[in-house]
Parts: C-alpha cells; structure tokens; sequence
C-alpha cells in the first residue's frame, strides 16, 4: 500500500527536494532521494515549554527509513512515523529529525512534516454556532504527508459534546482526531460517533488527522447535546393517534438527528419510532446525562427524572447508506389522556377491538382491579402483525415487569390499572390497522360456564366462551380436554382459584376439591377466541366406569360394535384379559375416519399401559398395572360422528385357535363386515426357524393384512394390505399365531406357510 502513498519526484522537479535544513511547524518537506549511510537533518524550532508535537514520515516502497528526533542536547527523544504519533518534549529551543536508510544501505524517498499542540502552525476558531445539531459541521481537507489540522473552541466545563464519525474521502480516507483540555492532555478520542464529557476546563483544542497521511476531506461535527440547540421540539402526547404531535424526521447513515422534548412534569414517558428496527435512539437531561437508551430494560417506557428539556437522538441503524425517514412521538404514561372507556375483566364479556391509525400510536385500556387480582391479556391482529400489550398502574408503571413462571400479572393494590398496547408491525393493513383484546381475571373468575364430570360414553354439549368452570368434587387424576366441533382438540391451561398454572391438557391431577379453571390456550397471550367460538369440554375421571366388556378370545374374535354421535364423546371397553398379558387391537384394514378411534389402555387406577399411536396397532401390548384394564377411546380429529368396529385379542401362550396346516393347500377363511379378523395357530413343532407365508384372495374384494406372533406376544413379521402376498418370517423356537385383519367386506382368503 505505502507504493501508492509516495511516488518518486520526477527529475525536472527534483529542484524542490527538501531533504534537509529548517523545517517550518506544518511544513511538508519532500524529498525524493535518499540512500545508504545518508543523513539528512531537518532543525525544528520549538517555542514552547513542555510541547507536544505530532511528526509524520511516509516513505515509498523502497527500504524502510528512519526518522529520530533530538533535543537541544542532542539526545533521542521519539521517532517519527507513518502514523503521527504524539511526542512530548521538554524545554523550548532547537530540535533536530534525522531521516537515514534503516538498515544504512539501499535507498527510498519519503515526505516529513510536525505539528504542534502547543504552538500549531494554524488553529481555526470554531464558534458557538458549530455546536448547535442544526450546524452543517465544519468541513477540512488534509494535505498528503500532513501530520494534523487544529481547530480551537471554548465551552463550559462539564459540557457534553456529540462527536460525529468524521469520515474521511477517499479508498484509504481515514480521518481521526482528538480533543485536548487547557493542560493540552488528550479528553476525548474523535473517531467513530460517540459523545466526549469536557471534564476538564478549556480552551480546547482539536487535532484531526488522517491515520495513514493520505489527502482526505473529513468533516468535524460536535454538537453540544447539554443545553442542545438547533433540534425541533417534541412534547409528550396523549395516547392513541399523536396526529401532528408526532414528528417526522430524515437521518443520514453517518449522522444523527436529533429533537428536543420538553416534557412539563417528571413521569414515565415512551419513545415510539417507526421504522424502529432502521434507527436507535438515546435520550439525554439538560445536562448531556444519558437518561434511556433503546433496549432493554426500557423497551417500554422512560423515566424522565424531573420536568425540563431533554434531548433525543437518533442513529442510522441500518446496514446500507440510504437515508432513514421515520416517525417519532413521547407518550406521556403518567396521564390517562386519550384511554379508552374502562372494561371489566368477566370472561364472558366480547373481545375489544382496538383502533391504531398512526404507525407510532400507543394504546391505552383502563381496568379497575383489586389487590391480589391475577390479570391476563390477550391480544391478536386482525391481519398478519404482532402486538404488544402490557398491564401498568395509574403512573405508568409496569405491575409485573419481570417474569415469574406463571400466566398473568398479579395486581399490588386496589385501584385503577391500564393495559397499554400497540402493534409491532404495521404490514399492509392500510391507515386503520385493528387488533383483538381480552382483558381477564385468572383468579376467581367470573362468566365462565361450569361443567361437572360427565360419565363415559356421553356426548358433551358444546358452548361458547374460551373458560370453563371445573368443579372437582374429589382429589385424583382426570381427563380434561377441549375439542372443536369438529373433533380437533385446543389445547387448554387448567389453573387454581388463585390463577396458578395446576396442569395442562389432556390429563390433570387435582390435589383437592374445589373450582378450577380451564382456559383454552390459556397461556398463549397472542390469541383471542371469541365468545360464539363453540367447543366441547370432555371432563372425565381417568379410571373408567360403567364400561361394556369385551372378550379377548383369539378363537371366536368377538367384534364390539358402536358409534360416534358427536365431538368430545369418549367411550370405554372393560378388557378381560389379566394383567401380564399382550394384547393387540384389531380393526378392519379399509376402516378410516371415526372408524379408526384413538385408543388409551389404562389400568385399574387410571394409569396409562398403552396406545394405538404404537403398541396396540404395532407391535402388542403387555398389560402392565393393576386389573381390570380398560381401553379408552375417541374418535380423530375432523371427525366427529360415525360407526366403528373393533376387537382386542390376546396373542401370548399356546394359541387356541385353529391350526394353520403346513400344506399346499393350507386353509381358507371367509371375512365379513361382522368378521374381519381371523386367528390361526402354528404348532411348535410345525415351522422352520424361516418360515415362507403366502396370502391370496380367492373371492370377493378387498385387501388384507397378517401378523405372525411368537409364543410371548412379540409381533416377529406384518405386510402391509394386500390381495396376494408371500413372505418370510423369522421365527424362534416354539409355537407361532397367525392373525389376518381384512377389510369389512366379503371376500375369501387362502393362508398357507413352508419352510424356506
């Protein structure tokens, strides 16, 4: 890179080296040759005590050069360099740099210029006009080999200044600088935007500089955000659409913009902005004292400390250089201007809809609540968006800022509360974007319809309001659900009379007796149901009652027959078989819909054994728990209604059923839609450790499907449904059943089996 900073001087101007002699404070000497064992010494005369001088050497890409500065006496104080670095010296009087080839051999050219602190060769005066946010800033050019421009300002001790990125024109532009106090110590760095406190007194002096002694065009900005001026004033606003309240504003990808809030009286305020994900914020007191700053912990509000002026700032955010217009408005949370008519907290009440017309609105919804009152809200857009909403008391302050592992805000007090709120994304709803809202008690609620447990078998009635009232009259385990009218299930939260999360849904412990609520999606604060939403509540003891039984006998499969009549409905079968046994459900292979339930097999004290999601449709199911067992089961979703037919045959130890003989032939069974299971058993002596298994239809229509058990219940083989199969099997020592599952029509299958 340093080839391209200093080209060698052509002959016809070599004339003007300077390679040596009395060199000026902000002189640029340029000399284009020097070589071997050469040293060329420049004289300095310095007149200051104690100063502070700024020596730049930029060299070609010949061999390195050096440059080593002397006192009057003639001993080495510092170097000079590429980058300008400070060097402190002592007495006044006359200085030498010595530039010499590095290593004494070879040759290069190179450009040598100092500045000083204390004495530069010129200071522009920066007034007072400069630091107000309306000054354009003060523009510069630094000349290549140059080691600082000065500039020279006076403002009050403790002032705090807004110091812009000051850029730099340019590839390598570059530019940076630094503050110095009356003392000439350095205060504060100028380089990326940040903001200087002159803790020091002044006057002060500025020194800008281009990192690598490029020629570069900058821009100094030091705008004084204490006392600002030269920034449009924002008062805080009333909630709800700010109208011409709300300020507009354009701020540049390297600069900032800035307004001036006076706000009347201390309180907590909030600073909307829209677009806010393209622009951060700060807000600063009268005295530059940073006050908030976008992000947490106030993402949703500011405490202004006392009535007065403040100013805000705010950046360019984004990734590219496109200038951000946006929007920007106060609300004053410590007043009730603006709110709408209070609502109650019943659950039974419609849900609001709430109104936002300006991108940086603010919604206010009052409530009146009491101590110990646990509130929760819920909010969705109408179209695709998010919202906000947070529950504050009557000056603005957050109830429950901090998060505690339950649902809802606990109120502190009796009094009067506000549920703020706003969307977080405008989308394309147009100038009139609406949002739902259900403002609700938790705790000891109210409007919620109450539902006793219902016996199994029956169809629930189905209602509106997303509540329900459990009224448990003994502690245990019961199934609790909510399903649409269509079967789907909601997922509900069951919560304690104080608004406590107790369970969840499907399955809920109750300690004790009393009145529990369900609510659906309960902890899902960003949905809305409706009141005329109608759902059914399916609220049950886990251990079943007053269930049919139904014989396990693989011999004589006993299909048990029944219907569906409506969403919720969940019935039971009583099993015969002990427990120990495996067991499999059967169905006919073409059933769908409410023709194929979802099964639970649980034990005598309501414990899960297991389901058709696996065991009972899978593989089998060994009855594990206390007897009887019962099989619990409701239709899919989406459906319903409908007819069902199904069997649960126990398939461990020495089959009963008929033997499957090992011949050509082997046997034939006829299927139904009252018999479309059949069982078929294989001796131990009467298979191969490899067993080949055809299945064909003979008659009739339909599919079929068949699987082959081991003497302990382990289903070893299954094909999938089909008119003509052949298999193999690997089989253990010991007998083997057969089942075939065929579809609920008629039709005539031909089973055989050979060794392999």
């Amino acid at each position: 890179m340093l080839a391209l900073l200093l080209a060698p001087t052509p002959a016809s101007a070599r004339q003007a080296d300077k390679c040596g002699g009395a060199l000026s404070i902000g002189e640029i000497a340029v000399c284009s040759a020097i070589a071997d064992d050469q040293e060329h010494v420049f004289r300095l005369n310095i007149r200051r005590d104690a100063d502070t001088i700024y020596p730049r050497l930029i060299q070609s890409s010949g061999n390195p050069v050096s440059g080593l500065i002397a006192g009057p006496d003639g001993e080495y104080i510092c170097g000079a360099s590429l980058y300008a670095l400070p060097c402190r010296l002592g007495a006044a009087g006359r200085y030498t740099v010595t530039v010499s080839m590095a290593w004494g051999s070879g040759g290069n050219s190179y450009r040598l210029s100092v500045e000083s602190a204390r004495t530069p060769s010129s200071c522009a005066r920066l007034e007072n006009s400069f630091f107000s946010f309306a000054s354009p800033g003060q523009p510069g050019t630094l000349p290549f080999g140059a080691a600082a421009a000065c500039y020279r300002f006076d403002q009050p001790v403790g002032s705090v200044l807004y110091l812009g990125d000051p850029g730099g024109s340019g590839e390598t532009g570059d530019v940076r600088g630094q503050i110095l106090d009356a003392r000439f110590e350095p205060l504060c760095s100028i380089d990326f935007a940040t903001t200087c406190t002159l803790t020091q007194p002044g006057p002060y002096r500025v020194f800008m500089a281009e990192a690598y002694g490029n020629q570069s065009d900058y821009t100094l900005k030091m705008a004084r955000i204490s006392q600002s001026t030269g920034c449009p004033v924002s008062r805080p606003t009333r909630f709800g659409d700010p109208g011409g309240a709300a300020a507009t504003a354009t701020v540049s990808y390297s600069g900032v913009s800035c307004h001036k809030v006076k706000a009347p009286t201390a309180g907590l305020v909030a600073i909307r902005i829209d677009p806010d994900q393209d622009v951060w914020w700060t807000l600063y007191d009268g005295a530059g004292q940073q006050v908030c700053a976008e992000g947490y912990p106030v993402q949703r509000s500011c405490l202004l400390p006392s009535a007065g002026d403040y100013t805000l700032l705010v950046h360019h955010a984004k990734l590219w250089d496109d200038p951000v217009t946006y929007q920007v408005a106060v609300p004053a949370f410590y007043a009730g201007n603006g709110c709408a008519r209070r609502t109650g907290t019943s659950w039974d009440l419609p849900a609001l809809l709430v109104h936002q017309t300006s991108r940086v609105q603010t919604n206010c919804q009052p409530i009146r609540g009491a101590a110990g009152d646990r509130i929760i809200t819920y909010t969705a857009p109408t179209v695709y968006s998010e919202v906000y909403a947070w529950l504050v008391d009557s000056t603005g302050a957050e109830v429950c800022p901090d998060w505690t592992g339950e649902d809802g805000c606990v109120l502190p007090a009796d009094g009067d509360y506000r549920v703020l709120s706003h969307l977080t994304y405008w989308g394309e709803q147009g100038p009139d974007a609406t949002y739902r809202m259900q403002v609700r008690r938790l705790s000891s609620p109210v409007g919620c319809p109450t539902r006793g447990t219902g016996p199994y078998g029956a169809t629930p009635v189905p209602g509106g309001i997303r509540c329900r009232i459990l009224d448990v009259t003994a502690p245990g385990s019961y199934r609790v659900k909510a399903v649409d009218t269509e079967n789907h299930e909601i997922y509900a939260q069951v919560y304690d009379s104080a608004g406590l999360r107790v369970c969840g849904s499907p399955q809920c412990t109750f300690e004790a007796p009393g009145r529990y609520t369900m609510v659906l999606v309960g902890s899902q604060t960003g949905s809305v149901i409706d009141n005329d939403r109608e759902y059914a509540t399916v609220f049950l003891p886990a251990v079943p009652a007053g269930c049919p039984s139904v014989s396990d006998d693989a011999t004589q499969i006993a299909a048990h027959e029944g219907q569906f009549g409506g969403a919720g409905q969940v019935q039971c079968l009583e099993l015969s078989s002990p427990a120990g046994a495996k067991v499999v459900e059967l169905l006919p292979d073409d059933a769908t819909g409410a023709g194929r339930p979802e099964v639970t097999v649980v034990d005598s004290t309501g414990t899960w054994v297991c389901d058709s999601s696996y065991s009972l449709r899978q593989a089998s199911c060994e009855l594990s728990g206390t007897a009887p067992f019962f099989a619990v089961y409701s239709s899919g979703g989406g459906y319903p209604t409908g007819p069902y037919s199904m069997a649960f045959v126990r398939v461990d130890g020495a089959p009963a059923c008929p033997v499957l003989p090992r011949t050509a032939e082997g046997t034939t069974v006829d299927t139904s839609a009252d018999r479309f299971a059949a069982c078929f058993a294989i001796p131990a002596g009467e298979h191969a450790d490899r067993e080949v298994f055809t299945i064909r239809r003979t008659a009739g229509t339909g599919d079929a499907t068949m699987s082959v058990f081991d003497g302990t219940g382990v289903r070893y083989c299954r094909i999938p449904p089909s008119f003509d199969r052949t298999f193999t099997c690997q089989l253990p020592a010991g007998p083997a059943t057969v089942v075939l599952e065929a579809d609920g029509v008629d039709a005539t299958y031909q089973l055989t089996h050979r060794a392999a």
